[in-house]
Order: C-alpha cells, then structure tokens, then sequence
C-alpha cells in the first residue's frame, strides 16, 4: 500500500470535465492529482486500431478494453458489464480511458435553451435548476472558446458573444434537405466544436467522414486534448488506477481516496478538496460502493438520491431512400438539424425534441441490406451506388423527464477487481411516448418532401439511448431530492464536489457535454474561490 500521495486537489476521472476543471485549478496554482481507471493510449495507435477494425460501426473498437476497468461493449456480442433490470434495456456507452468518453463522438455542443433551466415554473413539469441560464452563459462561452466551436446563431440559445468559430461549410446532402424542407422545417448547422480553420495546433475538417469512432486528423475537439492540456498545466496524472472508496473523517469530510492499481495493489490519496468526474454511472457506483457506519448507504447518499433519475435521450429513427442523389458521406458526420420542437407551451403535454439529420456513409448498411436480398456481382454494384447515393437516416433526441425510479444501483456481479459492476433499471414514460407520437408525425412529413420511397421508422414502443447519461448526481436547493448543490457540491459533505453530465438535473433536447464543461469551470471558480486564502 502506497500512503504518500497527496494533493490540494484529488480530481476522479480524466474525462473532458476533469480535465478542464483540473487544468484550471492547476494554473491557479493548486496542487491537483488526477486519478484515471484506465489507460493512455495515443491518437496514433487510436486511429490505427479503427483502420484494422472488422467492426467500422462500432464506435467502441478502436478503445482498447480491459478487465481491470471493465467498460460496456456489444460487439461482436454483449459483455454484460451493465446488469439490466427495467422494461428498456439502457444500453449506455462510455471509455474508461484518458481524455474519456469524448473520444468517440461527433464533438456536438450545443447550449440549452433559458427555458430548460425553468422547466417546472414554466410549464408545470419536471424539473427547475437551482441556476439559470445567465449563470452559465459565460461560462458556456468559455467552454466554446477552449474547444473552437461553431454553429448557427439564432437557434434558441441566446448569446452574448458570436461563435469564436465559423461552421464547417455545408455538405451537399445539408444543402438539399435545407431547400426542400423549407419553410415548413428549418435546418441549422449543428453547434459542433469541429475546426473550419486551423485552430489550436490542429487542422480544418477535411470530412473524412468518421468522427465517429475517431477523427483521424484531430479537426474535432475531445477529451484526449483536455487531459493532455491538464497533464501539460502541471496535473499529475495516475492511469490505471481504479478508486473504490472515499474515506470520511467524523465531521463526514472526506479525507482520502483508496483506488486499486491494475496489480490490485491498493493505494491511498489524501486531499482538502475531492472531486468525482467519472461520468453519470461510475461516479454513482463510487458513492455506493463507499459505504461506511457513518454513512450505511455510502457517500452523499444519506437521502437515498445518489443513483436515480437517470435520463438520457430515448431516441427514435427512421431511414427512407430521397427521390434525388443526395450523397450522404461526404463531409462530417453530423451536421445539421431542426430545432424548431425544442421548446414551447406544448411541453406540457409531449416531450420536446431535436431532430438530427446524418450525413454518415450509407454504404455498408446499404450493401448488407442488398446481400441479404440476393443482389450480386454487376447488379449489386449498380444498387450499392444507387441507394447509398440516396439513403436518408434521421434521429431525435428527446427529452425524458426525471423518474426517480430509473437508477443506477450495484449489481451482485463483482469484476475481475472485486468490485460490483452496474445495475441499471431505465423506463420510457408517457409524456415521453406521446413526444415519440409527434416525431413519428414529422418524420412522415419530412419524408413526403424529399419523395421518400422505401421508409423504415423504428419499432414502435422502442427506444435506443443517445448515451446523453444525465441526473443520477442531480443538483438542487432541496437536499431530499438531490445530491449536490449549486455548484456540484454534496450536500452532506462539505469537501466533495461532483462534475459531468451526472449533476444536471434534466437532459434537454441537445447534446450534454457544452453543459458539462461549462458547469465544471463553474466548479472550478468555487473551489479556487473558497480556498484561495487556506
């Protein structure tokens, strides 16, 4: 057992949240150690493991996996990490590895809108924040000057200052679907922190069309660059070290960290000030698996809320083939949508949504769809070019209301370290069925004006979630009903911050990372703030 590591600061989780948080404090002078389950791996070797990949689909391939710090994988088959229990499987994905789950996604950051902030008082349902929109707008301005983000201007979120960075131009496929859907639906450019122009040392997007699993020539911001910007401010950074527990002292400040190293030797951290970044599932897990005399139902949870309202974004899809060649994979992924149903006074009766629209390659569903109905040879090779040219996906991402009753939990399983994996019990509502009733509406609509032939919606009654894991460290004003306070930090524990998307207390209709980090540099402040003069 190793005792001689210590810090002003002992962050969890060197995910993009941390990161930014730890790189913060760091220039403030603090001492900060940064403690991450798994391991560094560099860009390169990343984007090599996505080239030899069989499984080009699956954003998890290039990540390596390990038992040590076991992460949800289901491909080629399901691994079983996350014990489901609910009537929909929440099939969450997230990398335990530096930089964190940011990896592997279409670098989306979008703002909320004002009204999100005040769900309740507006409209009679959900939840309020304990802060409002102008609390954060500053805040979300920094979070899009460090990731160089772009987007449309007037899309429901006020700002005090233009994008620091123009969108990436238009692909063909955004251009048609704007000018036919108009005036009845209007398409936006997605507010992505992907580069128009070299910025920070990294090039523009040359739309190479797989931001997803990963960039291949880091035109997209990520979790990778925050954590290499914390380690270079002066955070000293441990990979493969697995925290299991938080220790308290009798006032109930936490005093250390124990985490497990990939040898399963057990070390210890002290600290004045902890702070838990390991995404809305691990961190939850952390706080339960922290159990003590004092505290029978672990750390922060004295009120039984650590864990529940788990929320993400239950989705909906559909794909139809447009009656034009309108050439889906040339440029970025993700690239524009319509947020016309994000707010207004019928949330009180539906659930609000976004609607994405994908600019990914459709070659290789096409081509498995057309194997599976016998084409081959010439003919296959005609309708790969033919349909893929003209194959259409769009998706929603569609608030679901807080449920303290979709939780996260500890499972009797117990990984190769010892420690229990998750339990998670996720339920679909009504409210939110009958805003999956009106998207099914608009995606009709959608299809009859680009001539859709050949449409495919989901399985009623079935959704997929967006992994936008948000609520199971809910902040509020009232500690019966939520975790931390207005800045992140525990009710019961005066030393203990938390950051990432767990504190927000509802999802929205957008992409949750902008948030995130805009909340932890809010966190950061308070804690430099409150100890500026210790």
């Amino acid at each position: 057992m190793n005792n001689n590591l210590s810090a002003d600061v002992v962050v969890i989780g060197a995910g993009v949240s941390g990161s930014l948080l730890a790189t913060r404090l760091a220039k403030a002078g603090k001492s900060v150690l940064l403690l991450e389950s798994g391991p560094k791996v560099s860009r390169d070797a990343l984007v090599e493991r996505f080239r030899a990949s069989a499984f080009k689909s699956d954003f998890m391939s290039p990540y390596p996996f390990s038992e040590m710090a076991p992460q949800p994988r289901y491909t080629p088959e399901p691994n079983g990490y996350l014990q489901q229990t609910g009537p929909h499987a929440f099939n969450a994905q997230y990398i335990r590895m530096f930089g964190g789950t940011s990896w592997h996604w279409a670098a989306q950051l979008w703002r909320y809108v004002p009204n999100d902030f005040r769900q309740h008082s507006q409209y009679g349902i959900g939840k309020d924040w304990p802060i409002a929109y102008d609390d954060l707008e500053d805040y979300y301005y920094q979070a899009e000057v460090i990731a160089g983000v772009g987007g449309a201007p007037d899309n429901g979120s006020p700002r005090a200052k233009p994008f620091p960075m123009d969108a990436v131009p238009a692909s063909w496929l955004q251009q048609r679907v704007t000018d036919r859907l108009a005036p009845d639906f209007t398409v936006l450019d997605d507010c992505t922190g992907r580069n128009s122009r070299s910025f920070d040392g990294r090039p523009a997007c040359c739309g190479n069309n797989n931001c997803m699993p990963v960039c291949p020539i880091d035109a997209q911001y990520h979790g990778g660059l925050a954590a290499a910007q914390a380690e270079a401010s002066g955070v000293n950074i441990i990979t493969e070290a697995v925290a299991y527990k938080l220790e308290h002292d009798i006032q109930g400040n936490i005093v250390a960290v124990w985490y497990y190293d990939w040898n399963k030797v057990s070390h210890r951290v002290t600290g004045k000030t902890f702070v838990l970044s390991a995404n809305a599932i691990e961190t939850p897990k952390l706080l339960l698996m922290s159990v003590s005399d004092k505290f029978p139902q672990g750390i922060a949870n004295a009120r039984d809320n650590v864990g529940r309202n788990l929320c993400d974004h239950p989705a909906i899809g559909v794909t139809f083939d447009v009656d034009e060649p309108i050439w889906p994979g040339r440029g970025p992924v993700s690239p524009c949508s319509i947020g016309q149903f994000r707010d207004g006074e019928f949330r009180k009766e539906h659930a609000p949504f976004r609607i994405d629209i994908s600019n990914a390659s459709q070659v290789a569903s096409v081509t498995k769809e057309l194997l599976q109905q016998g084409y081959f040879g010439k003919k296959l090779e005609e309708q790969i070019q033919f349909r893929a040219a003209r194959r259409l996906s769009i998706k929603n991402a569609m608030e679901q209301l807080p449920d303290p009753n979709n939780r996260v939990t500890l499972s009797s399983k117990k990984d190769p370290l010892g420690l229990p994996t998750p339990e998670l019990y996720w339920s679909v509502g009504e409210y939110e069925q009958r805003g999956a009733k009106v998207t099914r509406d608009n995606y009709d609509a959608i299809a009859a004006k680009l001539g859709a032939t050949n449409i495919k919606h989901s399985k009623e009654g079935e959704f997929s979630n967006r992994q936008h894991i948000t609520g199971t460290l809910s902040m509020g004003l009232d500690p019966a009903s939520s975790v931390t306070d207005a800045f992140g930090r525990a009710h019961d524990h005066e030393n203990l911050f938390m950051v990432g998307t767990g504190v927000m207390p509802t999802v929205g209709t957008c992409n949750v990372t902008l948030t995130a980090m805009a909340l932890a540099l809010r966190t950061a402040d308070k804690i430099l703030e409150e100890t500026q003069h210790a």
